[in-house]
């Protein structure tokens, strides 16, 4: 029940904006974005009761996993949503609303179905449910932008299904017409009598497939500029969630890769991804001048480092690459969040353009600032310690070159952010408007930077177990 009122509150929220405006909008949204994180709550607390929960025959399913991304899905949902009001013009809640509560609704369907062919459905539709948002502001930039990403997440997606027929072909060839031979259970109970060669080979489809929509490089071209150009609540969904969904599929089938062909071909595989999705965030970041690009770059970056804890594998690997997603989902959707209000105040993107950020914003700058030294990767920030965990899986695993390739890359990173948070916190710039809201509307930002806090210096009971049975169902 609590699955399938997970996916069923977005979509009544879709249906009861599709027609509401004004104030009544702006309630439902709101009730809808409270009611879905209420609803991920609910599913947690049930699969940590009962190991696992399914709806509709097993159609649905959700484990330890999927409750980790559902919950992750919903809080960054409800952030982007506590800011959506500030970025909707009177009267285009009609557009904007629906497709935001649709957006939220296929990450979910994508993170808590049990078959891969309904989860790659569920990842097109993310990218049909998104591309008219990025394009919201219907400026000649976002055009370009929502073009691109529609493109290339539909080519990577096209890509993905090959690499899912590829699957069933192997299911069918080593086991004949298996029922529900395409949901993962089955896969994983199928694998190791799985041909190894066709699976290596529908690995590489679904990587570069999904790995586009997780904006591992090279695939990543789409990512910059539809973050850059989207308001900043879809930039803070998109980056912070969306990102994961297709690291997830990858995660899932990973093991399904494993199983079938042993670990070290999808090891090595995506060991590369990963280093070579650093190398291209830590270039582009040395010396950043539009600071949401710069938070679009910074994604690849740690979208590459979860994909190396991915690969290193193990208890420390795994456990920190899903912890690892979770603090990148909390600060990056800060930072996008607040980067829209630096926006509006500056009317700039470009870090040139903005200075002393500090003085001038008293609530948003102090945030902004924190966020970033959070998302920089320094203590006593969870994203800390999720570093740490992976970069010990890499030297345990055998990797020191990669591991150590890995953290010069991250320097080089970490430099150029800093550098550029610099110039925006204390450099010389026009004075922008005064801030016209209150405190209340930093409570939101708060939490979340609360929470990386909270991860980084003590962790809350149950997150060690829950990370452990996460680890544990992607290594069977």
């Amino acid at each position: 029940m609590t699955l399938l009122a997970l996916l069923a509150v977005p979509l009544a929220a879709v249906a009861a904006l599709a027609r509401a405006r004004g104030p009544a909008a702006a309630a439902a949204h709101g009730a809808g974005a409270g009611l879905t994180l209420a609803a991920a709550i609910g599913l947690g607390l049930a699969v940590a009761r009962e190991g696992s929960v399914t709806a509709l025959g097993g159609l649905l399913r959700a484990d330890a996993l999927s409750a980790w991304m559902a919950a992750l899905v919903a809080l960054v949902a409800a952030l982007a949503a506590a800011e959506a009001p500030r970025h909707v013009p009177l009267g285009e809640g009609g557009r904007f609303y629906p497709l935001l509560h649709l957006f939220t609704f296929t990450m979910l369907l994508a993170v808590t179905t049990d078959d891969v062919g309904l989860m790659w459905v569920a990842v097109e539709g993310t990218t049909l449910a998104s591309v008219f948002l990025v394009n919201f502001e219907r400026s000649r930039a976002s055009l370009e932008a929502s073009y691109k990403y529609l493109l290339i997440c539909s080519v990577g997606v096209a890509i993905a299904f090959v690499g899912t027929v590829l699957v069933y072909f192997a299911d069918v060839q080593a086991f004949g017409h298996e029922p529900h031979a395409l949901r993962w259970t089955t896969l994983v109970r199928l694998a190791p009598g799985l041909p190894s060669r066709v699976v290596e080979l529908a690995f590489v489809f679904l990587v570069i497939g999904y790995g586009t929509k997780a904006g591992l490089a090279p695939m990543h071209t789409w990512l910059p500029d539809a973050h850059s150009e989207a308001p900043a609540p879809v930039s803070a969904l998109m980056s912070g969630v969306l990102l994961s969904v297709g690291l997830y599929a990858v995660l899932r089938f990973k093991t399904v890769a494993d199983l079938a062909a042993g670990g070290a071909f999808a090891q090595r595989l995506l060991v590369v991804l990963g280093l070579v999705s650093l190398a291209v965030a830590a270039a582009f970041l040395w010396a950043p001048r539009n600071y949401k690009r710069m938070l679009a770059y910074s994604s690849i970056e740690h979208v590459g480092i979860a994909c190396l804890g991915v690969a290193f594998g193990g208890p420390w690997g795994l456990g920190g690459a899903l912890l690892h997603v979770a603090n990148h989902a909390l600060a990056k959707s800060v930072l996008f969040l607040l980067s829209g209000r630096i926006r509006a105040a500056y009317r700039s993107a470009e870090i040139p353009a903005v200075g002393g950020l500090l003085a001038a914003m008293p609530r948003t700058g102090p945030a902004f600032f924190v966020a970033m030294l959070a998302l920089m990767g320094l203590p006593p920030f969870g994203l800390f310690v999720s570093e740490v965990m992976i970069f010990r899986a890499g030297f345990e695993a055998g990797w020191p070159g990669a591991t150590a390739a890995a953290l010069v890359l991250l320097v080089i990173a970490f430099a150029g952010l800093l550098r550029a948070v610099h110039r925006m916190a204390y450099g010389t710039a026009p004075t922008p408007p005064a801030e016209p809201d209150g405190w209340l509307s930093t409570a939101p930002v708060a939490v979340a930077l609360g929470l990386l806090v909270l991860t980084g210096l003590a962790w809350p009971p149950g997150l060690a177990t829950a990370l452990g049975r996460m680890a544990a169902a992607l290594a069977p």
